[in-house]
């Protein structure tokens, strides 16, 4: 018996159309996790495809109330708020791209860690009251500075104040100075300490006289036809004039504490500094630091770094030390300062250990290259907030600094100043 031809194409369209029916509940069984998102933090999640090569999604229903949306297979946005969020995926299949069909999934967002923590304003009646975020750009020798200074969640969260502090100054001969200050937490009045201390070695060197003698002995130091002997006193007496502006910080601070009836220990806080200049010959960098607060210098095509001063980790067991301490001022005290000169280079960073702790954990970290071009990425916008710092064009530079130094590092919830000279 011949059997019609119509009857094979009969039979191959149910076919196809059990194969299109069992593709589809396939997809539609197919157990999928989304990934749990945080809110305010930026979300993406690829869905997988492969082996539903036949079904295509059209759209999520009731993705708008996340904040997210979708294209091409992939979710990503923002989420607003945290919440359980009920989605409905509707899906074709290519061979029947008419019929919709739908899948349910949902997918979690969790509360963003940051707004746990409270945020409230310190008391501006109080003595020695002090804003709870400062930034500040402008230029610096030849180059530009950008600074952020932002209170920390643990003291932002019982209403304390930011006991970080800095100041920037131009000073006479081309000369220029930054200084960074960390006031202890153990301190009761360390939010003063730190102010002292940066704004005391900054008015130090605003002296003619004194530039005056470290620019002649800088020249003589990097003569050419110098000779051993002089060199060696010049550089003498350039750690002179450090180690005298130094002490006067701790002597500023001494005459604070007493006219307020406090012991010098109540204002406990570590100080780092540096002392920039264009020379024809390059640029002089004279530094000093006591406490856990690095400077680091990068040279021009960002293939070397240098820490500039002595850290006072690990030989203290973690403990770090302060300008406040005058067993500091010994003979030891020559190893804090630092007289580097370089033909040229990228970035110069001055940073407390609220940025330190959590983008380089550990001090070995600070000369390492890696980790440094891993901190200029995170600066540049690879992290979870996607908080940009834009170098090139700079003109809002001071505020995305600051909103960068919001980013979340459990554990590390300290004051954070940062100042990048670029």
């Amino acid at each position: 018996m011949k059997i019609p031809s119509f009857y094979f194409g009969a039979s191959k369209k149910n076919m196809d159309k059990s194969v299109i029916e069992k593709e589809k509940e396939e997809f539609r069984e197919a157990h999928w996790v989304l990934k749990n998102a945080s809110s305010k933090q930026f979300y993406e999640f690829c869905f997988d495809m492969d082996g539903f090569s036949n079904i295509k999604i059209k759209n999520i229903e009731n993705l708008e109330e996340t904040g997210l949306v979708f294209e091409s297979d992939k979710i990503s946005g923002i989420p607003a708020a945290a919440n359980v969020y009920n989605l409905t995926i509707e899906f074709y299949h290519t061979g029947d791209p008419k019929n919709l069909e739908i899948k349910k999934i949902q997918l979690f967002v969790n509360a963003n860690p940051k707004d746990l923590w409270k945020n409230i304003p310190a008391d501006k009646n109080a003595d020695f009251y002090k804003p709870d975020e400062a930034s500040f750009k402008g230029k610096f020798s030849d180059k530009k500075i950008v600074i952020a200074s932002k209170r920390g969640r643990s003291h932002a969260h019982e209403g304390k104040f930011r006991e970080d502090d800095f100041s920037v100054l131009e000073l006479p001969s081309g000369w220029n100075i930054i200084s960074i200050s960390d006031g202890a937490g153990s301190a009761k009045l360390a939010r003063e300490g730190s102010r002292v201390a940066v704004n005391s070695i900054n008015h130090f060197f605003n002296s003619y006289q004194i530039i005056k003698e470290v620019d002649e002995n800088i020249q003589e130091l990097y003569s050419s036809d110098t000779s051993c002997e002089i060199e060696s006193v010049s550089r003498q007496n350039i750690l002179r004039l450090l180690y005298q502006g130094t002490l006067s910080a701790y002597q500023s601070l001494e005459k604070i504490a007493t006219e307020n009836n406090l012991s010098v220990n109540d204002l406990n806080a570590t100080l780092i500094f540096a002392l920039v200049k264009k020379f024809s010959f390059g640029y002089v960098i004279l530094t000093f630091g006591v406490g856990d607060c690095p400077i680091n210098l990068i040279n021009s095509d960002f293939s070397k770094v240098q820490l500039l001063n002595t850290m006072d980790v690990g030989e203290f067991s973690g403990g770090t030390r302060f300008i406040t301490m005058k067993e500091i001022f010994s003979e030891k005290i020559v190893s804090r300062f630092g007289i580097t000169c370089v033909d040229n280079f990228s970035h110069l960073v001055l940073m407390t250990d609220g940025i330190y702790d959590a983008k380089f954990a550990t001090e070995n970290k600070l000369e390492d290259l890696e980790s440094w071009k891993t901190f200029f990425n995170d600066l540049s916008g690879n992290n979870d907030d996607q908080a940009q710092v834009d170098f090139t064009n700079d003109i809002e530079i001071e505020q995305q600094l600051l909103d960068w130094s919001d980013f979340w590092s459990r554990g590390n919830h300290d004051d954070r100043t940062l100042a990048i000279i670029y």
